[in-house]
């Protein structure tokens, strides 16, 4: 039987993930990092949790999540997880389980559910042979995955497969090639190099030039606050942007995007960007690098050229309703 949310369960979810939800590559829960993802995050919903009771055991967890201000969040609903325990996972257990939040879902006015890497609940998992190196982000259900290929049986729709990328950073060198396109960019103006609000300016107007809101508000408050940037400048306005550089506590270098403004673009700045900011991590002792991209981006070929590998595939879903 399915029951709604209630916090006596947290133990055995915690048990239940640490045990099946491994298997798909997720990183183990602590009661910590549980109520920290779910439990503590503000877009947590009761009603939209669940759990699957056999014989008053907890054998299946569910969580879906809403928010009018996320993106997509006026029309959508995100379906955060669903996990069963190996004796229980059937079709029908998981279409009760679905059903349970997507009803949640059409109950506040949504017209579809979605599983992609705008949801504000992020499930870290561990990069596959490493010694558990893990990323913060799942950005889509595991591709071959139980849950994937149930949820294709249901007529949910894969819109993109999201290429997770893996580097070590002992292994970059900055690439020959790109050395000439920094040289000819110069040419034309440019220079690439870590932002200072001494000699650059233009920020919030480079940021306008993308519609993306972690972007807005991440590289807005790094540039004010003095955390580390890459950025490209023409004569000293900021036309594009890599970072921030940070590195984590877990040896990885954090970042949310790199973009280069559309009257900017053909100079070669976005591949220099990044390669300029693997360079940043590497300098300041960052043991790794990991990164999704969508598998049709031609960004991917740059990635490559760093040294990057695809180490896993995510399924972006949707399904209307």
């Amino acid at each position: 039987m399915i029951k709604s949310w209630n916090d006596e369960f947290t133990q055995a979810v915690i048990a239940l993930w640490n045990v099946e939800a491994v298997k798909d590559g997720y990183k183990e829960m602590t009661e910590q990092s549980f109520k920290h993802i779910f439990l503590s995050s503000p877009y947590f919903d009761a009603e939209n949790t669940f759990v699957w009771l056999d014989r008053n055991q907890v054998k299946g967890f569910a969580c879906g999540c809403t928010g009018d201000d996320l993106p997509l969040g006026d029309v959508a609903g995100y379906i955060t997880c669903i996990v069963l325990s190996d004796d229980v996972r059937t079709d029908d257990v998981y279409k009760q389980m679905l059903n349970a939040v997507e009803g949640r879902f059409k109950q506040l006015g949504k017209k579809q559910a979605e599983i992609l890497f705008f949801n504000p609940m992020m499930l870290p998992w561990y990069i596959p042979g490493t010694a558990k190196n893990e990323h913060n982000n799942a950005p889509g259900v595991p591709v071959d995955s139980s849950l994937h290929v149930f949820l294709l049986s249901q007529g949910y729709i894969e819109r993109a497969r999201e290429c997770a990328m893996y580097l070590d950073l002992d292994e970059f060198i900055f690439p020959e090639h790109s050395k000439s396109k920094e040289e000819k960019a110069a040419e034309s103006g440019y220079r690439v190099e870590r932002f200072d609000p001494d000699q650059h300016y233009g920020v919030a107007e480079m940021l306008q030039g993308f519609d993306n809101p972690l972007w807005q508000k991440e590289i807005a408050q790094s540039t004010a606050n003095g955390v580390p940037v890459v950025v490209a400048a023409h004569h000293g306005k900021v036309v594009g942007f890599a970072g921030p550089v940070i590195r984590q506590d877990n040896g990885r270098g954090y970042f949310s995007g790199i973009g280069v403004h559309p009257d900017h673009e053909g100079y070669g700045l976005g591949s220099i960007l990044f390669y300029k900011l693997c360079e940043a991590f590497k300098n300041i002792g960052t043991e790794y690098m990991s990164l999704y991209t969508g598998s049709t981006n031609p960004a991917i070929r740059i990635y490559e050229k760093a040294g990057f590998q695809t180490v896993k595939q995510f399924s972006v879903m949707r399904r209307e309703f």
